[in-house]
């Protein structure tokens, strides 16, 4: 399971890494094409100033066949030239509107002034003209294109860890249900013979004060098989009075552990709880949290289980005067794999979460600390009361 969490770090890590470079290449390609692209076009505006100039001036000697051609030959550019007073003397590749065209051209000079410098053309020493001109659609178009990109590799890179995330927790419930059924049948066989030596123990009149206790820890056995054989199949909840679930769920632990931790409920301001659920699977959950907080305590302390109702809602804080948990850990602890001990499998408050969450569409999570109080879990359980 822990191998199985690193690989999935890993490839989020080195796909991460890679998201990273192709957006950068991409972007700085992007960018380049367009500054190339920029420049070719302040080049053709240059020459077709130029190619202004000479029209206007009627300079001697100059071939008005290539001069118009290269006038006529941009179609792409937005272009307009104006005399020193601001009217415009020529324009192309511009759509002018039928009225308004003096306020629409001293718009667009403002417009195009803003993008580019406009360029110079001295038609003689006294007259100089103006030629302003904006972006053509193509190099508009390119200048959104790394925001296309950086789109388009993210929503992959999205798609991708979803569909990594989808088949670990897809792995992580075959892992789960498989464990859990063999674990159901493994421990079948062992309870049957315990059945069978508590009946032969009350057949043959032996000594029987030991075995109240002994049928209890049997039919816990039981119930753990039952939890397991669970485990993947949708749980049959019904109508219970949680009062009466928690108290034998915290006596019967309280029993198995330490005198010097003790294990305590309380109900704010609320009576009989009955709440909509399955009793084994909320015991196993009451069971994980209490050995849970068991293992945080170093020798003496105690476990608090308080109960409350907010509208529709249960609500059962769970606090202990442990250790406790750091701040960075709150959504690690739920992660399969995730443990302190040195021989744990990581899987207590996983099965938790699950059983919670996914089973009874309630919600569980770790609240800051409050006083006098090391961890305290915070769940919560939809109800129906009665």
């Amino acid at each position: 399971m822990r191998n199985t969490l690193s690989d999935f770090k890993y490839i989020k890590i080195v796909f991460t890494i890679l998201a990273v470079l192709i957006v950068a290449l991409s972007v700085y390609y992007s960018n380049k094409l367009a500054d190339d692209m920029a420049e070719e076009e302040r080049q053709r505006m240059d020459l077709w100033a130029e190619a202004t100039r000479r029209l206007v001036s009627d300079v001697e000697g100059t071939d008005l066949s290539f001069i118009l051609k290269v006038i006529e030959g941009n179609n792409s550019i937005p272009v307009l030239v104006a005399d020193e007073n601001g009217d415009v003397l020529v324009y192309r590749n511009i759509d002018v509107p039928e009225t308004n065209k003096e306020k629409f051209f001293q718009d667009a000079i403002v417009e195009f002034k803003a993008v580019h410098e406009p360029i110079v053309v001295a038609i003689d020493n006294q007259t100089h003209h103006y030629l302003y001109y904006d972006d053509s659609l193509l190099l508009r178009k390119l200048a959104y294109y790394p925001y296309v990109q950086v789109g388009l590799v993210s929503a992959f890179f999205c798609l991708l860890l979803f569909f990594f995330a989808s088949a670990k927790k897809s792995e992580q419930n075959r892992v789960w249900v498989g464990l859990s059924k063999e674990t159901a049948h493994q421990l079948g066989t062992p309870i049957s013979s315990l059945m069978a030596w508590v009946e032969l123990i009350k057949e043959t009149g032996m000594e029987q004060s030991y075995l109240p206790e002994m049928e209890k820890d049997v039919g816990r056995l039981r119930v753990i098989a039952e939890r397991f054989s669970k485990v993947g199949s949708v749980p049959e909840k019904e109508s219970v009075l949680l009062n009466e679930l928690l108290e034998n769920s915290l006596n019967y632990m309280q029993k198995r552990t330490s005198s010097k931790i003790h294990i305590m409920s309380r109900y704010i301001n609320c009576g009989e709880v009955f709440v909509l659920l399955n009793p084994p699977l909320f015991q196993w959950v009451i069971e994980n949290l209490c050995k849970n907080a068991i293992d945080a305590i170093s020798d003496s302390g105690e476990i608090v289980f308080e109960v409350r109702e907010e509208g529709k809602l249960v609500i059962i804080d769970v606090a202990d005067t442990g250790k406790g948990i750091p701040k960075s850990k709150f959504k690690t602890v739920f992660q399969p794999g995730y443990t302190t001990k040195m021989r744990g499998w990581g899987l207590g408050l996983s099965l938790v979460k699950r059983i919670v969450e996914e089973y009874h569409n309630g919600k569980i999570y770790v609240s800051p600390k409050i006083p006098n109080k090391a961890c305290f879990w915070h769940a919560l359980f939809m109800s129906f009361l009665y």
